[in-house]
């Protein structure tokens, strides 16, 4: 039943805020009593179908970019086979650890500065370089994290290549999806996944992330963003604060 209910919230968020939600299935997973490999692995290969869904909803109304996307996949993909192989020389508790530091960074730097801005800018310079930049750090880091990086993509995209929230969400859901298959064949193959964990993750998730995106979409860009901020900030420390207890 606790693996439902995370799978319910967790596929809500992940729509909401354009992720898949394995980085913060893996600590709850984690707290009910999952084993720390299984609890970073097993929700991966679910985020798979729940972040399509919730795509779906973006592309349907024509937010995206597929420029960010493309490069995001052909770089991060190479990069997620990297980060999920070196879990092998890497303990479970410490991939926790740092899901729930980097989750909790993330939340108070969205929360104390959103932005507004709606317009895609194209005065970004060195953009390409900077998108490169962002594909091959998240991807080594959703391969050791076992996710599909959406939990990164999003506050990147927003600081580094400038897009608005709405088409970070969008390219982050689209990417995310990609990113995930590797990183759940590199696990498969490594024993990390229990499926059982996987097919009642996935049940619970796929229906509410197409709502989540739905609810999201609604939103005015600043409140988006101080709420995904806020979200992560308060999930983050409450589980790093629990696991150093």
């Amino acid at each position: 039943m606790a693996i439902v209910v995370i799978g319910a919230g967790v596929g809500f968020l992940g729509g909401m805020f354009g992720k898949g939600g394995s980085a913060i299935a893996t600590p709850l997973l984690a707290a009910v009593g999952v084993p720390p490999l299984v609890a970073v692995a097993s929700p991966l290969p679910a985020t798979i179908p729940s972040t399509l869904v919730a795509y779906r909803r973006y592309r349907r109304l024509g937010l995206g970019d597929p420029e960010v996307v493309r490069t995001s996949i052909v770089v991060g993909i190479p990069a997620t086979i990297a980060g999920a192989v070196a879990t092998r020389w890497i303990g479970g508790e410490l991939l926790i650890t740092a899901t729930e530091a980097v989750v909790a960074a993330i939340g108070v730097k969205l929360l104390l500065r959103p932005t507004s801005d709606e317009v895609v800018r194209d005065d970004v310079p060195h953009r390409r370089g900077r998108t490169i930049a962002v594909a091959a750090i998240v991807g080594l880091l959703a391969g050791l994290l076992a996710n599909g990086g959406g939990f990164l993509l999003v506050p990147l995209y927003l600081a580094a290549l400038k897009l608005p929230i709405k088409t970070s969400l969008s390219c982050s859901l689209a990417v995310a999806s990609v990113l995930a298959v590797p990183g759940t064949i590199v696990h498969a193959a490594l024993g990390h996944i229990d499926w059982g964990v996987t097919v009642v993750f996935a049940a619970a998730s796929i229906p509410l992330s197409s709502y989540g995106a739905r609810v999201a979409l609604r939103m005015r860009a600043d409140r988006l963003q101080r709420i995904f901020g806020a979200g992560l900030a308060t999930l983050g420390l409450v589980l790093l604060a629990g696991s150093m207890t």
